[in-house]
C-alpha cells in the first residue's frame, strides 16, 4: 500500500511538472499541426508535432547579446493569441496568388535581468515561423546580437538531405562562401557533422513521421544571414551567424538591431508527403515590400554567350550572334557577361545595345560585386560596392537603355553584406533596373521584400557542368533535389537547357553531357526564376530538334500555380506548374534504371496534349498524349532523362 501510494504521488507531482513546464500551445487552422512552448530549467525549449507524430524533440529557444543573455535565466511571463489573415499577388514566385491564414501566438519572456523580450509563432497549414521580437530597455535603444540558442532537435531516426557551407576565402579568387555545394541525401542526421555548418534550406525526413524543410526569410540590411551548425553531441541543428573569415575577415559576424526590433523569421515547413514542401510559400507570407517599384518589370527568358562559349565570347560579333539568337527564339533580353567593360568598351556597348534593340532585345549586362572582400579579377570592378560609384554607373545604365544587372562574387553572409544586396536593389529600382544575383547566398523572402530583384544562383548551377565531372556525373540527381530544396524556398538562377552534346564551342570535344534532351527540356519547367538565361547555342537553331526549339520558344518563365505530382528527392522528380490557362508537366529521372510511373494530373482530364521524350537510345521523340478521364497517365522515364508535357 505504502508503493502504491508513493508511486501515485509521485505520478501527480510529475504531472504537476510537465504542466508547469509547458507554458502555451498554438496549433494550425486545420489542427494537424503544433506547437508546443516550455519552460524547463529557466530555459525556453519549443516542440513541433504533426498530425500526432513528432517532428521536433525540446528544442532550445534563446539568443546571447551585449545587453545580457536571454537563452538561461528565462522566466515566462504570459501569451497572447491572434490570427493572421493575407491575402496577395506575388509575380515571381512559384503561385501568383496566395491566401495566408495563421494562427498566431506570442510568448514573453524575461531574463535574470527582467529585461523583457517575446518569441512570436506563425502556425499555418504545414507551415512555421517565428522570429524574436525585442523591445527598448529603459533608455537602451540598440542591441548586438552575438549568437543564438535556436535549435532543432529531430528523433535520431531521421535522415537529412543537406549541403554543406563552404570554407570561407576559398576557390575560385578567394570567392567562398557561395552556397555552391553539393548535397548529402538521406544520410543519418549523425552523420551530420561540418566545420562550417549546413546552408538554408536543409531538407528532412523524419522517419516514417513525415518531412521538414528548414530555412529563414526576412533576412534585410537589418540582419546577418544564418545557416544550420553540424548536429551537436545532444543531436541538436543550430542556428548559426556567420564565420569571422566570411568578408575576407572583416565586419562582425552577429546582428545590430535597433529597439524595438525584431530578427528574421525561422521557418519550418512540414508534412506527410513532399507536397507541402514543394507548394509552400512561407517565405513570402510573413513579409511585406519594402518599397515600390518604379515601373513595371517584364520577365521572360534571356540567352547568354558566357555560358558555353565563356570568356572568349565577350566580343562584339560574337554579342550580335547572341542578341540575334535572342530575336530568333522571341527572347526579350540577352545577358552580357563579364569583361564587357575592357573587350567591347563602354561608348561600342551603347552601339551594342541600340543594335540589340532594333531586333527587340534588351539587355542585361554583368557586374563584379566586390571592392575588397575577394580577388576576382573580371570587370567591371569597383562599381557596385559603394554608393557614389553605384549611383553614378546606374544613372549611365539607365540612360543606354540597360534593363538589368547579374552582380556577382559577394563576400559572405555577414550584415554588411546583406547591407549591400539591400543598397544594390533599391538604388537599381531608382533607375529602373532588375538585379540577379550571382556567386550569392540565398534569397530569404526577397522576390517579395524587393520589386525589382530577379533571382539567385545560391545553388551548384549550370557554371558547374562546365567546370566539373562531379557536376555532370550527379547533373541528374542534384535536379531531383533542387524542387524539393532549394527551389523551394526561393528563385533559382541556374541558367541550363544545353542541347549541346558536348558543353563547348565546337560542340565536338570535351565536357560531354551525360542528361537527354528531354531532361534538358524538363528543367526549364522544374527550375524556376522569372529571369532565365538559358544555355543555347546559336548552332542549336539548326542542329537540334525543331520541335525543342519550338519548346524553348513557347516555355514561360513565371507561374500562376505549382503542383508536386510525384517523385523522391535524389531519385525522380515530377512537378505540374500553370501560366495563365496552360499547364506544363516535366519530370526527371535520377536512377539507374527506367522508371515506369502513374502519375495523378486531374487538371487535364480527357485532353490529348504533346509529350516530349526520350526514345530507348535516349534520342528525343515528339508525340500526343492521352490524359484518361480520371486525370491518369502512365510515362516510362529512361535513366537521366526526363520527359515534359505541353
Amino acid at each position: 500500500m505504502y508503493n502504491l501510494r508513493f508511486l501515485f504521488t509521485l505520478l501527480i507531482l510529475c504531472n504537476y511538472a510537465f504542466v508547469k513546464a509547458q507554458v502555451a500551445i498554438i496549433e494550425s487552422p486545420d489542427k494537424q499541426l503544433r506547437v508546443d512552448v516550455h519552460v524547463d530549467a529557466n530555459k525556453a525549449f519549443y516542440t513541433v508535432i504533426f498530425q500526432g507524430k513528432t517532428i521536433l524533440e525540446k528544442s532550445p529557444l534563446g539568443f546571447k547579446t551585449n545587453e545580457g543573455d536571454f537563452s538561461s535565466g528565462i522566466t515566462f511571463e504570459g501569451s497572447k493569441s491572434s490570427v493572421v489573415e493575407k491575402q496577395y499577388a506575388q509575380d515571381r514566385i512559384k503561385v501568383s496568388n496566395v491566401n495566408y491564414k495563421a494562427n498566431s501566438l506570442t510568448v514573453s519572456f524575461s531574463n535574470t535581468d527582467k529585461k523583457s523580450f517575446a518569441v512570436t509563432f506563425q502556425v499555418s497549414n504545414n507551415d512555421i515561423a517565428f522570429r524574436y521580437d525585442l523591445p527598448t530597455w529603459k533608455d537602451t535603444r540598440s542591441v548586438v546580437i552575438h549568437e543564438e540558442n535556436t535549435g532543432y532537435k529531430f528523433p535520431s531516426t531521421t535522415t537529412a538531405f543537406i549541403s554543406t557551407m563552404m570554407k570561407p576565402m576559398t576557390g575560385f579568387a578567394r570567392t567562398a562562401v557561395s552556397y555552391e555545394s553539393g548535397y548529402s541525401i538521406d544520410s543519418p542526421i549523425s552523420a551530420a557533422k561540418s566545420q562550417y555548418g549546413f546552408v538554408f534550406p536543409s531538407l528532412f525526413k523524419v522517419g516514417e513521421n513525415g518531412w521538414a524543410l528548414l530555412s529563414e526569410t526576412g533576412v534585410t540590411s537589418a540582419y546577418c544571414a544564418s545557416h544550420l551548425s553540424e548536429i551537436s553531441a545532444e543531436g541538436i541543428f543550430y542556428v548559426a551567424y556567420p564565420q569571422q573569415e566570411h568578408n575576407n575577415g572583416f565586419g562582425s559576424t552577429g546582428a545590430a538591431l535597433s529597439l524595438p526590433g525584431s530578427t528574421p523569421w525561422r521557418t519550418i515547413t512540414v508534412g506527410k508527403n513532399l507536397n507541402p514542401i514543394v507548394q509552400t510559400t512561407i517565405p513570402f507570407d510573413v513579409v511585406d515590400p519594402l518599397y515600390a517599384p518604379s515601373q513595371n518589370y517584364k520577365f521572360g527568358k534571356s540567352t547568354w554567350s558566357w555560358i558555353v562559349w565563356q570568356d572568349q565570347s565577350m566580343n562584339w560579333d560574337d554579342q550580335v550572334k547572341y542578341i540575334d539568337l535572342a530575336s530568333a527564339l522571341n527572347y526579350p533580353y540577352i545577358l552580357i557577361d563579364a569583361l564587357w567593360d575592357t573587350n567591347i568598351g563602354r561608348d561600342r556597348m551603347e552601339k551594342l545595345i541600340q543594335y540589340a534593340n532594333s531586333k527587340n532585345v534588351d539587355v542585361f549586362l554583368w557586374y563584379n560585386s566586390n571592392g575588397t572582400f575577394n580577388d576576382a579579377p573580371q570587370g567591371p570592378r569597383n562599381r557596385m560596392h559603394t554608393a557614389i560609384a553605384r549611383k553614378q554607373e546606374m544613372k549611365w545604365l539607365q540612360k543606354i537603355g540597360v534593363k538589368g544587372l547579374k552582380v556577382d562574387f559577394f563576400g559572405g553572409d555577414k550584415q554588411e553584406t546583406m547591407r549591400l544586396y539591400e543598397d544594390i536593389l533599391s538604388d537599381a529600382n531608382d533607375h529602373g533596373l532588375m538585379i540577379i544575383f550571382h556567386g550569392a547566398t540565398l534569397p530569404r523572402g526577397w522576390e517579395r521584400l524587393y520589386p525589382n530583384y530577379v533571382g539567385s544562383e545560391a545553388v551548384l548551377a549550370s557554371e558547374m557542368l562546365i567546370f566539373s565531372q562531379y557536376a555532370r556525373d550527379n547533373e541528374a540527381i542534384f535536379a531531383t533535389l533542387h524542387p524539393f530544396i532549394r527551389n523551394a524556398v526561393g528563385s533559382m538562377e541556374f541558367g541550363g537547357v544545353f542541347f549541346n552534346k558536348f558543353l563547348t564551342k565546337d560542340n565536338k570535344s570535351r565536357n560531354k553531357r551525360l542528361t537527354t534532351d528531354a531532361f534538358q527540356a524538363a528543367t526549364a519547367i522544374l527550375f524556376q526564376n522569372p529571369i532565365q538565361p538559358f544555355a543555347l547555342t546559336p548552332n542549336n537553331l539548326t542542329d537540334a530538334e525543331p520541335f525543342l526549339i519550338d519548346f524553348m520558344k513557347e516555355v514561360p518563365t513565371t507561374w500562376d500555380e505549382t503542383l508536386y505530382l510525384d517523385g523522391y528527392p535524389g531519385q525522380y522528380v515530377i512537378l505540374a506548374r500553370r501560366h495563365k490557362e496552360k499547364w506544363y508537366i516535366a519530370g526527371v529521372n535520377a536512377k539507374k534504371e527506367v522508371i515506369k510511373l502513374k502519375v495523378n494530373a486531374s487538371m487535364l482530364k480527357s485532353k490529348t496534349l504533346k509529350l516530349i521524350t526520350d526514345d530507348q537510345n535516349n534520342s528525343p521523340k515528339h508525340q500526343d498524349i492521352k490524359i484518361d478521364k480520371n486525370g491518369q497517365f502512365e510515362i516510362s522515364i529512361q535513366p537521366n532523362g526526363g520527359f515534359v508535357i505541353h
